[in-house]
């Protein structure tokens, strides 16, 4: 997997790091073992630009009732993920990373992607971002949703490798190959340093 060498990045640049929440941190039966080991790399970026980062948190419903169409039968196969079960303090962002909100944003949402439920493109549009780092989980679930919504609006991408985790190390790795290889002229994958070094440029 190629890391390459950014160009100088600034103010219209923006971290997004996605659903990096307790459940997914801690003992659950959606825990991503690799979360807790990417964190302190996902720490790094988030303190070097705490303002232009944005948390998306993963909300389920009350129910599996609630939920909409085929998520009903998503949320039955987990239904002690849905908040009548779960403690509420397991949507929150893990500990390390809460203490940067503010001047972070938190956006939440209830489903894969967060450019369906929130005004996300449009206070990116009005920052001026034309260019997003994504970190977080899952590589091959929330992450992708984050990443092709963003290239179909017209973002360019960074994908730093060092903090992005998946809950199974084959489609982690197969999904890394596959943004490197189909979506090389709108996506960089490279890695936290090469990020921090042309963000700080």
């Amino acid at each position: 997997m190629a890391n390459v060498e950014l160009d100088a990045m600034g103010d219209n640049c923006a971290h997004i790091c996605v659903d990096v929440q307790r459940m997914f941190v801690e003992a659950t039966v959606w825990q991503a073992p690799w979360m807790s080991r990417i964190l302190p790399t996902i720490e790094s970026i988030v303190d070097a630009h705490a303002s232009r980062t944005i948390f998306t948190r993963f909300i389920t419903p009350e129910t599996p009732d609630a939920a909409s169409g085929a998520w009903q039968r998503y949320y039955r196969r987990w239904p002690e993920m849905t908040r009548d079960r779960l403690p509420a303090e397991m949507l929150d962002l893990a500990p390390p990373l809460s203490r940067f909100v503010p001047p972070a944003r938190v956006m939440d949402k209830t489903v894969y992607s967060p450019w369906l439920s929130s005004h996300l493109h449009r206070w990116l549009h009005v920052a001026g971002v034309d260019t997003l780092v994504v970190s977080g989980g899952e590589t091959d679930v929330c992450v992708l949703a984050t990443v092709m919504g963003a290239i179909d609006r017209g973002y360019r991408v960074i994908l730093p490798t060092d903090a992005l985790c998946g809950s199974a190390d084959e489609t982690h790795d197969a999904m890394l190959r596959i943004y490197e290889s189909r979506f090389g002229m709108q996506l960089t994958v490279s890695n936290s340093q090469a990020v921090l070094d042309a963000w700080r440029a």
